[in-house]
């Protein structure tokens, strides 16, 4: 059975940070490209950083550039977040996406929310 499951979501002020982590199980961890993901209220759901196989390349969005770092333990099939300098507009539900050329998967989210 494929799992995703996300954790480390909560509540947490502006410029303070969280740590995301999604642990997988069912699947061969190191043969897909991890991503997280975030979808916040009335928006529509947008990739938030990726990381390859073996963490050799990373991507982000330009929105959290120099704040979070995505990074993976593949001996651990964990797939982290680090959230610095967060800011309101991070608020958003975040989702682990495991992707691969014949399909892929979702976890179920973990809510972040940002506010004083």
């Amino acid at each position: 059975q494929v799992q995703l499951v996300e954790s480390g979501g909560g509540l947490v002020q502006p410029g303070g940070s969280l740590r995301l982590s999604c642990a997988a199980s069912g699947f061969i961890f190191s043969s897909y490209v991890m991503s997280w993901y975030r979808q916040a209220p009335g928006k529509e759901r947008e990739l938030v950083a990726n990381i390859t196989r073996f963490g050799v390349t990373t991507n982000y969005a330009d929105s959290v550039k120099g704040r979070f770092t995505i990074s993976r333990d593949n001996a651990k099939n964990t797939v982290y977040l680090q959230m610095n300098s967060l800011k309101r507009e991070d608020t958003a539900v975040y989702y682990c996406n495991a992707v691969a050329a014949w399909g892929g998967y979702w976890g179920q989210g973990t809510q972040v929310t940002v506010s004083s």
